[in-house]
This record gives C-alpha cells, structure tokens and sequence, in this order.
C-alpha cells in the first residue's frame, strides 16, 4: 500500500482517543556546531490520588510561543532491570523535527528510569503489554495538548524497539488530532515464553484491526531481536486486519539494524521516509528557516588522519586515553571518540547522539581544552586544526 495514492487518505478511516507536570530545572544538551538542545525535564502525572504515577519526560521545545505540532517518541526496553535504564535522550531525531517547527515529548513509562510504579510486564501476553505501555503515551499527550504551545490537532507518535511496538498499540486508541504512526523496529523479545514470535505476529494482527491512522514501519535483516520472517508476518497481520500502512525494509545496517534509528549513519535512511510520510499525512515535513539552528551538522567524513586501529597515532598519548580508546573499538556501533588537543578525551556509544556524549564527556575531562571527535563508528574523522 503506497501512502502516495491520491486516494489513500480517503480511505483512512478516522482518527485516533485522550491526560500534569511540574518543571525541573532546564538541561540544555550539548551539541557541536549546531545549537544546543532546548531540553527541559518535566514530571507528568499518570492517574490520581493514591494511584498517582510520575513520569519523568523530556521536552525538546522551539523557540517561540507556538503552537506547536506535537511528536512523542517513546524508548526501547535495554536488557537487565527497567528502574536502571537511562533517560532516553534521542537528539537525531529531535533535532530532525525541531527543525520543523515540532515540539518532541519523550516519557519515560512506568517503571523506567526515574518514573515511579513499576514496569508492568504481563506475564507472556505481549498483546497486552502494549496496551498496558500505550497508557503511559496517553497520559503524556493528555498532559502536552493541554499547553499552550501545543497544537493538539497535529500529532505524530514515534517509536523504537519496544517504543515502537507500545507507538502500534497506542494506535488502537483513536485518540483526537493523531495523524500517523512511525515503528522503528518494533517488538518485544520473550525468549522464555513458548512462541513469543507467534505472540508478536497475532498482537500486531489485533492492533491493525483497531488502528485507523497511517503508520510507517522501518525494520531491517540484520536485526539481533527480530528474525527477519517475524516482522514480515507482523506487517501482513497488521495491514490484513484493516491497518493503512507501509514498510521501509532497508537491509543490513553496520553490525545490527535495530541501531539504525540511534545512529547518525541511519539519518539518509529513515529521515527522508518520514519526511515523504509528513507530507503524505498532512504534517509540516520541511526544514522552516526559524528553526535553522536546531538543525543537525552533516556526519562529519573520514580525515585520513589514521585508520580506526592504528592506537600510536591518537592525539592523547596518556594510558588513561589509550585504555578509554581500546574500549570504545570494543563496542559496536553506533560509537564516538572525541579528544582535546591540550590533553583530555571523552567516548559515547549505544543509544542516543554518541558524537554529542563523546564531546560532553570529554569536555569534562578538559574543561579548557576545546574537544573535536577523533572517530565516528569505524572511521577517524580527526583534523589537525592550524
């Protein structure tokens, strides 16, 4: 099903149903070239009284009064205890929508980081685990269309890994000014439940008969959660239960395409989709002049300065360095080096901007020196500057 039929959005079939907070002091993120984040870290309320739940979520909001469309994007699940997992920070794609015009809002769910309750796992009912997570996505949109920059009638929810399949089951809930879906990779791995994938493939079948909104989906072959027959036959029982969809099935990606939608190398891929996606929905799509500076700076390119290996060459000859940088090569990426010229180095890897976790990190290690990136993923993009 091509979204660039002239009739496909008349036979979309509706629209999507409906959620307080108390501001923490302002963060802002570093950034390098581009300008900082405008990153605020917000408590939402989920429910009341003595059933009250605290969602720790982050805002990336423009500049300006608004009102502004509303993107949610919500986090994958890392392995080990939810209460320890990170505060999810995606500045690829914040950047990407704050260029637009977006305000992005990203919750934490229940359980997760520093929101209270716990996660709720749901035995080996992926199904409802989907539905219990979309409540949380409730709960932050009930709170953003309530502000008075937001413009509740333009909403688009993203997700990844777990996040995009909590971003398909949110769907079913029809909830007002809700205008399309996007899934990066979406799903939840239940290795010790009999026929978890069977659970995925039926779970996605029930949400697409329940969903009216376009969605987009991104999933590739390499994918160290998902074999690739899996979210194939996801795809056809979502979009066989009456879904409006399309899918992006781009491949191989480095060493595990469920990275592609963190990574900087995955931009040129998932970024003009969702534009072409925008626009097809009816969302603002291109870049506005007003909000230029949020815009990310081009991947930086190889210098030629040394090969990924070649440790003799490294601007920091310290142990401590060399030891930080034999630890980054042993992760996989999406990775980042940066380094100081006056002595000093800092790394970033995973989740999230690692070039901007790199040069923050760094940075603490050489507050006077000024830190540039020695190595992006596999390739040294280190410059001796005159």
């Amino acid at each position: 099903m091509a979204f660039g039929d002239a009739s496909f959005l008349s036979r979309v079939r509706g629209f999507l149903i409906p959620i307080g907070l108390a501001l923490l002091p302002c963060a802002i993120a570093p950034a390098f070239g581009a300008a900082a984040l405008p990153e605020e870290v917000t408590v939402v309320a989920k429910g009341s009284g003595l059933f009250n739940i605290e969602l720790e979520t982050t805002v990336y909001r423009p500049e300006g009064p608004g009102p502004f469309p509303i993107v949610v994007i919500n986090h994958g699940k890392a392995p080990g205890n939810p209460r320890f997992q990170g505060r999810y920070r995606p500045a690829i794609a914040a950047r990407f929508f704050l260029a637009r015009g977006y305000a992005v809002v990203v919750p934490m769910r229940q359980g997760f980081s520093k929101s209270s309750g716990s996660y709720i796992v749901g035995g080996c009912n992926v199904e409802g685990n989907g539905r219990e997570q979309a409540n949380d996505v409730v709960a932050a949109l009930d709170w953003a269309t309530a502000q008075p920059w937001a413009d509740k009638s333009r909403i688009l929810v993203v997700g990844q890994s777990h996040g995009g399949w909590t971003t398909l089951a949110f769907g079913t809930r029809g909830y007002p000014g809700v205008k399309g879906l996007v899934d990066f990779a979406g799903g939840l791995r239940q290795e010790n439940c009999t026929s978890w994938q069977q659970g995925l493939i039926s779970g996605a079948g029930n949400y697409g008969a329940q969903t009216t909104v376009p969605s987009l989906w991104f999933y590739g072959d390499n994918d160290s959660y998902w074999p690739t027959p899996t979210w194939k036959s996801m795809f056809e029982q979502y979009v066989a239960g009456g879904a409006k969809a399309r899918m992006v099935a781009f491949g191989s990606f480095a060493s595990d395409s469920h990275t592609m939608f963190g990574s900087p190398a995955g931009a040129p891929i998932w970024q003009p989709q969702v534009q072409a996606f925008l626009q097809e929905i009816g969302l603002p799509y291109e870049p506005q002049p007003a909000f230029a500076q949020y815009a990310a700076d081009p991947a930086p390119v190889a210098s030629g300065f040394a090969a990924i290996d070649e440790t003799d060459r490294l601007p920091d000859a310290s142990p401590a360095a060399l030891e930080g940088y034999r630890v980054f090569l042993s992760h996989q990426n999406p990775r980042a080096f940066a380094f100081s010229a006056k002595g000093g180095w800092g790394s970033g890897w995973g989740r999230g901007d690692t070039r901007a976790r790199a040069l923050e990190n760094c940075t603490k290690k050489a507050p006077e020196g000024a830190c540039q990136l020695y190595a992006v993923d596999d390739e040294v993009v280190w410059a001796v500057k005159p």
